[in-house]
């Protein structure tokens, strides 16, 4: 007789969600440049805050394994979502749309497949080890704040050490953008991540609750 499958949490149900929804949409609010007081950086860096918390979270409240097992099947939705940007992309526009507006679609989604390819890798390799650090000072009874953050500046300095790499190597000098983005993940790490982490955790637990 087959066993029947345990039903999925509510929490991880609905981080799940949130989660794929993060990952398609980080590489396009990546095209502005927002500044925050002297800081300035990507707008990407805010949804790529959020999956590190999604999985950190998912890591508290599931174990590691299943917040791994979050972080490959973000493979889907983010893969799936450039594909269909390339193929709308390739299709003929409506000569009956605005000019201005087609070359502002056009510059927005018209990543090149370099891009593509690094934020891709980047993603897998920091969200990972996002994962992997989380768990581990987990084992060590660390504070759910402190393990957050710090877990976070180190996965998002690797984030950033590899995807500037990939992507930008050769085209143009690297370091200061390198050092500048770093800086301001490091920074965005200590003040956002900790609070939003307690927060998902609080949410998942109350969900999990009824």
């Amino acid at each position: 007789m087959p066993t029947a499958t345990p039903p999925i949490s509510r929490s991880l149900f609905a981080f799940s969600i949130l989660y794929g929804g993060m990952t398609c949409i980080a590489g396009i609010l990546g095209n502005k440049q927002v500044a925050l007081g002297p800081l300035a950086v990507e707008a990407g860096i805010f949804a790529f805050l959020l999956l590190v918390v999604l999985s950190s979270a998912v890591a508290e409240l599931h174990g590691r394994e299943t917040a791994n097992r979050l972080v490959v099947l973000g493979f889907v939705p983010l893969i799936v979502s450039m594909l269909l940007i390339l193929t709308v992309l390739a299709l003929p526009a409506s000569p009956e749309m605005d000019s201005e507006r087609l070359a502002g679609f056009q510059l927005v989604l018209a990543q090149s497949p370099r891009l593509m390819g690094a934020g891709i890798v980047a993603y897998g390799i920091s969200q990972l080890l996002n994962v992997g650090l989380f768990s581990l000072m987990r084992r060590e009874g660390g504070l759910l704040w402190l393990r957050g953050a710090l877990a976070s500046i180190l996965s998002q300095i690797v984030d950033t050490l590899i995807f500037i790499t990939l992507a930008f190597y050769g085209v143009f000098p690297i370091l200061d953008l390198m050092i500048g983005q770093m800086l301001t993940k490091v920074v965005l790490s200590v003040v956002l991540v900790p609070p939003l982490i307690h927060g998902f955790v609080a949410i998942g637990r109350k969900l999990d609750s009824r």
